[in-house]
């Protein structure tokens, strides 16, 4: 359980559709810090093609993608960037 990284904060996307599903988990990424982490359940092929591309292309890295009851979790690791 070491290799898990700490996470500061979630946030539940299962009941939103894109393009809400990016948004909800950009603001949820602007109120941490850089280096910190982010989970996210999800639900849905689309989501859980879009949310890691979004992310990516605002520098941030997902660390983890694993199934999670009736969907997905990610864990997203913010990186530097500057708004």
């Amino acid at each position: 359980m070491s290799d898990t990284p700490a996470i500061s904060r979630a946030v539940d996307i299962r009941s939103h559709v894109c393009p809400m599903t990016w948004v909800r988990v950009k603001l949820a990424l602007e109120q941490i810090g850089a280096g910190e982490h982010l989970e996210v359940l999800l639900r849905g092929d689309e989501p859980l093609r879009n949310i890691p591309r979004s992310a990516a292309l605002d520098g941030h890295v997902v660390v983890s993608a694993e199934p999670a009851g009736d969907g997905s979790r990610l864990v997203i690791r913010k990186g530097e960037v500057s708004c």
